[in-house]
């Protein structure tokens, strides 16, 4: 009897904040499970992806992006895991914004080098280098200071480079049964999905105005009896009264449009009705 081989393995995604390693992620796995901004901390936990094809299977993990002291320009282990990489990760994509290599991206690569996993660089954004000509000095820098095992210009939002990365990823999974269905692409639960797409709407339609870091709680999440009809109920949890009345907007205004457009985007992603209920506190 032939018995198709099968490879499996975690990756995992570290960078600094808003290198791109959501958007990466929403890519790989051909579907947004992970949300978008250009505000710092906008992803908050861990968010997991899983791609198979065929006989290999890829799950990745996308970390909130690494934060450091403002005192003494030293990583906030407090709200960094960055150091914790799981005993399972085979392959860790340390994701850098363009012909940048900075401090930070040094102190986090002298980090993640200490778990003894192998280490591919993503030079990400290439589509906004003009002169592409200074790609390849760059390149060769990084493999002479930090030695990686691969160095790769992509442009995760045009998708440049995508396949290529594909390839060595599944040139770096062990051979080992799959641990999920394979139509499967997240571990995020439905509660989490809600919740975050209330938490996008929030930083969409607000701005500057709220940081990234208020949080979105949901309370009751539950069918109708005839199960035709999602009833949601969330607490949007922020700082103090001046937030709060932020959120609300005068006469409600930004609450009833960050309600609307979140119950739209519920019922897109779940396919079907929902009743959204929100509210603020402090």
């Amino acid at each position: 009897m032939n018995i198709q081989r099968k490879y499996c393995g975690h990756i995992t995604i570290i960078g600094k904040v808003n290198v791109g390693k959501s958007t990466l992620i929403n890519q790989i796995i051909g579907k947004k499970i992970s949300i978008v901004s250009r505000k710092k901390n906008t992803t908050q936990k861990n968010i997991i992806g899983v791609k198979t094809q065929e006989h290999y299977q890829a799950i990745y993990t996308d970390t909130p992006g690494v934060l450091f002291e403002k005192k003494n320009d030293q990583i906030n282990y407090k709200k960094n895991n960055c150091y914790k990489i799981t005993n399972n990760t085979i392959l860790i994509i340390f994701m850098i914004d363009r012909i940048f290599w900075t401090e930070h991206d040094q102190k986090i690569f002298n980090i993640i080098k200490k778990n003894n996993v192998p280490i591919v660089i993503l030079i990400n954004k290439i589509d906004k280098i003009s002169n592409k000509v200074i790609l390849l000095p760059f390149i060769d820098f990084l493999k002479k200071k930090v030695n990686p095992k691969e160095v790769i210009p992509i442009s995760a939002k045009k998708t440049k480079n995508i396949i290529l990365l594909n390839k060595i990823i599944k040139s770096y999974l062990p051979e080992k049964s799959h641990i999920y269905p394979k139509n499967y692409i997240t571990t995020n639960s439905q509660f989490f999905t809600a919740s975050e797409i209330v938490r996008e709407q929030l930083i969409s339609l607000l701005g500057d105005e709220l940081p990234s870091i208020v949080k979105v709680e949901i309370v009751s999440f539950q069918k109708t009896e005839k199960k035709e009809v999602y009833c949601i109920r969330a607490i949007i949890w922020v700082e103090n009264v001046r937030q709060k009345r932020i959120v609300i907007g005068r006469n409600g205004e930004k609450i009833k449009k960050i309600s609307m457009i979140s119950r739209k985007n519920i019922e897109k992603e779940f396919h079907i009705k929902t009743h959204l209920i929100l509210w603020v506190k402090n």
